[in-house]
């Protein structure tokens, strides 16, 4: 037999005696009696802190079930919101109707009653309503991607609340804008002059607004918590800033 093989033999018959010895000490320690109801409470307690990890180890995995599906149904909500988005935006200005099929022996007849009928069922064709372009609202994903710096204690509703209240300012200045000047009353008017001064070489073809128009159309307070959401909508490319003319144009992007 090699030394080294006797050498290992040894350290593993040392290791044995270490534990019966430590084995036999523990077990007159808790033979005193002074010491059993101390190993008593420690067993106790030591039962107990199992039976909390236990339930803690079950919790972990109900809140991971949880969070994954939490996780999926973003993903199905986030997807039709989009799908609603582009449907919103896509529209049609007028939907074909369905043609009243006739039937073989009655074709002449329909042919001729179409005939009589085409002057009363010509009607002026309707104008298509004009774009207006809104800004997005903020995404889920992109809220979390926010710096928690330029986040602060701000909230993902409250980022979107700001967001629909600046579309409702655009949608609100750009109807006035498309509207005839016959039918303008005199303060639409005002307003109509006061959005064509503000335009400048910068905002030709663009949708903006300014604090005013905010003001004008909405109820959102122009203060430092606006600034600060404003801030993140610039980060999230929904607006940009023209500035000229001492005023700061909010750009839908």
């Amino acid at each position: 037999m090699a030394s080294s093989d006797l050498e290992d033999l040894c350290s593993h018959i040392n290791t044995k005696i270490s534990t019966i010895k430590k084995t036999l000490q523990l077990r007159n320690i808790g033979q005193e009696p002074s010491l059993k109801s101390v190993l008593c409470k420690i067993g106790h307690e030591m039962f107990l802190l199992n039976g909390l990890l236990n339930k803690m180890e079950i919790e972990v995995e109900h809140q991971e079930k949880l969070k994954n599906s939490l996780k999926e149904m973003q993903k199905f909500i986030e997807r039709d919101y989009n799908e609603a988005q582009h449907l919103h935006k896509n529209i049609p200005p007028h939907l074909p109707k369905a043609i009243p099929k006739c039937t073989v022996g009655l074709t002449v007849k329909c042919e001729e009653q179409s005939k009589v009928a085409a002057p009363e069922c010509v009607k002026k064709p309707t104008k298509e309503p004009k774009f207006i372009k809104e800004a997005p609202l903020i995404m889920a994903q992109e809220f979390e991607g926010v710096p928690a710096y330029m986040r602060g204690r701000l909230t993902y509703d409250q980022i979107n609340g700001v967001v629909q209240d600046l579309n409702k300012a655009v949608v609100s200045k750009y109807k006035i804008l498309h509207q005839p000047m016959k039918s303008m009353s005199s303060a639409v008017r005002n307003l109509y002059h006061r959005f064509q001064e503000e335009e400048t070489k910068d905002t030709k073809g663009e949708f903006f607004i300014v604090e005013a128009d905010i003001k004008e159309f909405t109820q959102l307070k122009v203060d430092k918590r606006f600034h600060s959401i404003l801030n993140i909508l610039r980060h999230c490319q929904r607006v940009r800033e023209v500035r000229g003319a001492r005023l700061v144009r909010y750009v839908i992007c």
